[in-house]
């Protein structure tokens, strides 16, 4: 697994893992800034937690707490490598992530479906799942089979990370 290097290009949110900063991803800069603004939900209702790249969250921390956990991924497999995608493609894709999830975590309440939203409303909300436990190196796996740009990551900071894949 390679290891965090600290990044120096202004307003890039810090740390970036993976080997590719901002300045060096294929990733078009108007996607990497959707990511950064976005909103990624994970649960539903009242006890929904909200993240946010690089803003430490208090509810993410107690639940690694409570689950003993010490990191985890906000993974997609909507829209590959960033191209809408039709619901049903969609739908269908995230039901490949979910019983590949269930290789890798095997207790059911350590991954929690969630939503990643766009505040602009340019992109319709992706279905996604928080996944506690589950490492750094396995989540870029993970995001690679699923031809994803990005994921979210935390380590036991509680701070979630953009970690861009191309």
């Amino acid at each position: 697994m390679k290891e965090p290097f600290e990044s120096t290009h202004p307003g890039n949110g810090g740390i970036e893992q993976a080997g590719f900063t901002e300045d060096l991803s294929r990733i078009p800069a108007r996607l990497i800034n959707a990511y950064r603004s976005a909103h990624y939900r994970a649960g539903f209702g009242a006890d929904a937690i909200l993240l946010r790249i690089d803003h430490y969250s208090e509810p993410l921390s107690r639940l690694f707490e409570i689950s003993g956990s010490w990191c985890a991924t906000f993974v997609t497999a909507c829209n590959p490598l960033g191209v809408h995608q039709s619901p049903q493609k969609n739908r269908a894709a995230c039901e490949r992530l979910r019983k590949r999830l269930n290789l890798y975590i095997p207790g059911q309440h350590d991954v929690i479906e969630g939503l990643g939203l766009d505040p602009s409303g340019e992109w319709p909300g992706e279905e996604s799942f928080l996944v506690l436990g589950l490492d750094l190196e396995v989540s870029r796996a993970l995001g690679d089979e699923f031809q994803q740009n990005a994921i979210l990551w935390a380590s036991a900071n509680a701070i979630p990370r953009l970690i861009l894949l191309h």
